[in-house]
């Protein structure tokens, strides 16, 4: 005889439960044990810090766009684009360290107020077909009210 899980509710609870409790399971199983593994498995070759972090610096080069040479060659410009060159006190070591440049900060922020423009007349418009869904909906209500009496 089958079940019909339709009808009783609590029927169908505890199986939907173990599946899930299954599912979840291998899922973080599959997740922690491949992580525990490539822990085992990783050599860790340690790399020299720059400069700049360990001692301090002077900036012999203002923040400018990497070249498309630099930034093929150079892992300071893979992180924002522009890099600027110090000059370490200590050890007189010159590197290049990566900068934020601040036209690259004023167009983000116009990006982003941009985004927040088309956002928020976005959700304006929502808005206001929504509330012209629920009057719609209050005058049908109140029309099939009357019409009843």
């Amino acid at each position: 005889m089958e079940s019909d899980c339709r009808i009783p509710v609590a029927c169908c609870r505890p199986r939907v439960l173990v599946l899930h409790a299954l599912f979840w399971g291998l899922v973080s199983l599959r997740v922690f044990g491949a992580a525990l593994l490539s822990e085992e498995k990783s050599t860790v070759r340690p790399v020299a810090a720059p400069c700049w972090l360990q001692e301090e610096f002077v900036v012999t080069e203002e923040c400018a766009r990497c070249s498309d040479f630099h930034s093929r060659s150079q892992a300071a410009c893979t992180l924002t684009g522009y890099v600027e060159r110090v000059n370490c006190t200590k050890s007189s070591r010159e590197e290049y360290k990566s900068c934020r440049s601040a036209l690259m900060e004023e167009h983000l922020f116009w990006k982003f107020e941009a985004a927040m423009l088309a956002l928020t007349a976005l959700f304006a418009i929502l808005v206001v077909v929504r509330q012209r869904w629920l009057d719609r909906l209050a005058s049908e209500k109140v029309r099939r009210q009357i019409e009843s009496i």
